[in-house]
């Protein structure tokens, strides 16, 4: 009696799987995004989605955006990084010493604090990949070690940044085509830039699987994606365009990002041989993978967005401060994990970390409106990072099955 009725369920299941071209898990994560924001929506009165709420969410959520799109690389070569927070205020600390003590031009402090940042990074990637001491310790030891060299450079806040340097994080884009319907239409133009960039890229990247006879999703689930990531796109547009500035600095930096990454880990061979070594570290041992030297650049380009990150963060403070990321690095591992990233390596995209990212925001935003409790929000928060990792492995048990 079982068998009859679950075998047509399980076909339903690898049908539709089939369909989407396997990317079931990105769909059920953006999902849930979407029921999360229509929740708070309703919670907060409509206040979630007001235009200015949109953009101080985008502000506010930048820091852990940037930092989940290298803590993801981190995790799928099977590594962890404890470090980022403590980094972020250090390097941070530098280059607010560097504008206001040495009057250095503030283009030039950005350029050394991301400099400084992929010092920090190689450091610890010598430790992890060439001498073997586990990712774990080495960043253990690093968030010691840099929480306690910004205590000890900015233990007094420091303040008064060029005005050029605060609008990295508070400013927008400058309105130079005026408004339609009071709206920004650079933002507009933006957006609608955004929706034909991912048609094409999508149209395109179906082309190249069937070219080369691989799997890849019908076309009806790829013209339905494009009308539903379209659609997205262009009311987020449509909400940020009525905001008090319209596009934020701070979502272009984000979205270079978001579009660079996703290259390097689906289109180039850095990113293959990061699949490898956290798929099965022998096999890559075997094909000839040179993994210490994958490993140590894993390390300093966390290094350098960690840099990114304290650039952001010094900014949208408008200040310097030794306890500045504070838990930064609980945020971005737990936007890869609710991402769909695997805790064991091996599986995991920028795309996913990005919506991970976005959940943590949208959590936060809407539980501040809320008037909710910091302390009832960081035990929401917990509950929802230990309800998605146990998602994702109830879903890989079913897949092993």
């Amino acid at each position: 009696m079982s068998t009859t009725t679950s075998a047509p369920a399980t076909s339903g299941a690898s049908a539709l799987r089939k369909s989407l071209g396997g990317n079931l898990r990105q769909y059920g994560i953006i999902g849930a995004l979407l029921v999360i924001v229509l929740l708070f929506q309703v919670l907060t009165d409509g206040k979630l989605l007001l235009p200015n709420n949109m953009a101080s969410l985008v502000q506010q959520s930048a820091y852990v955006m940037i930092l989940a799109i290298g803590m993801v690389i981190v995790i799928v070569a099977g590594h962890i990084d404890l470090s980022v927070g403590s980094v972020v205020a250090f390097v941070g600390g530098v280059a607010a010493l560097l504008m206001k003590n040495m009057d250095m031009p503030w283009l030039v402090a950005v350029l050394l604090a991301l400099l400084l940042g992929a010092v920090v990074g190689a450091w610890q990637g010598f430790w992890v990949a060439y001498v073997g001491i586990p990712a774990f310790i080495v960043t253990l030891a690093g968030m010691l070690i840099f929480r306690g060299l910004a205590i000890v450079l900015v233990g007094v806040t420091v303040s008064g940044f060029p005005q050029p340097f605060v609008d990295i994080s508070n400013g927008s884009l400058p309105n130079f085509l005026g408004y339609l319907a009071n709206r920004d239409l650079v933002t507009l133009l933006l957006g609608a830039l955004a929706i034909a960039a991912i048609v094409f890229s999508q149209v395109r990247a179906r082309r190249t699987l069937i070219k080369h006879e691989l799997t890849a999703e019908s076309l009806g689930a790829m013209v339905a994606k494009l009308v539903v990531f379209s659609a997205l796109i262009g009311a987020l547009a449509w909400v940020l365009a009525g905001s008090r500035g319209g596009t934020p600095v701070v979502l272009i930096i984000v979205g270079f990002l978001i579009i660079a990454y996703s290259f390097v880990m689906g289109r180039t061979v850095f990113g293959r041989h990061v699949y490898a070594i956290g798929g099965n570290l022998h096999a890559a041992i075997l094909s000839g993978v040179n993994t210490r030297r994958v490993n140590f650049w894993i390390f300093v380009n966390m290094g350098v967005l960690a840099g990114v990150a304290a650039i952001v963060t010094t900014s949208r403070a408008g200040a310097a401060t030794a306890a500045a990321g504070q838990n930064f690095e609980l945020d971005a591992i737990a936007a890869c994990f609710i991402g769909g990233t695997a805790v064991t390596g091996g599986i995991g995209r920028v795309s996913g970390a990005i919506v991970g990212a976005l959940i943590m925001g949208v959590l936060n935003m809407g539980l501040s409106i809320m008037s909710v409790d910091p302390a009832w929000q960081q035990a929401i928060k917990g509950l929802v990072l230990l309800l998605a990792v146990a998602f994702d492995l109830v879903n890989k048990r079913r897949g092993s099955r």
